[in-house]
């Protein structure tokens, strides 16, 4: 069975506990990078990511990109929306679809 993970700052990730999501804090992981992975290599189809993080694995995350599990979608946090969630989704559409249907007009 798959399981959902979100990773980042508890501030931004901790409502997501209350729907039953595995969380995995900043103050808890000494390697970031380290636990995507292992988060990648144990049945983990889905791992949320706040946009800060997702900025500082950037390099990491892109080993996944071609991948079909898991989807790492990067989410805005409490520090603010940096456009990444919305950019990842544009870009995947449009590989999809063949162009970008989500652009604004």
């Amino acid at each position: 069975m798959y399981k959902i993970a979100a990773m980042g700052d508890r501030d931004s990730i901790s409502g997501f506990a209350s729907i039953g999501l595995e969380l995995f804090t900043l103050d808890q992981m000494p390697n970031p990078s380290e636990t995507l992975h292992n988060l990648a290599a144990n049945q983990y189809a889905i791992i949320l990511i706040t946009e800060a993080l997702a900025m500082t694995l950037k390099d990491d995350i892109a080993k996944y990109k071609e991948r079909q599990l898991p989807v790492i979608l990067p989410i805005p946090g409490v520090s603010g929306d940096y456009g990444i969630g919305m950019k990842a989704i544009s870009d995947a559409v449009e590989r999809a679809v063949g162009s970008d249907i989500l652009k604004d007009t």
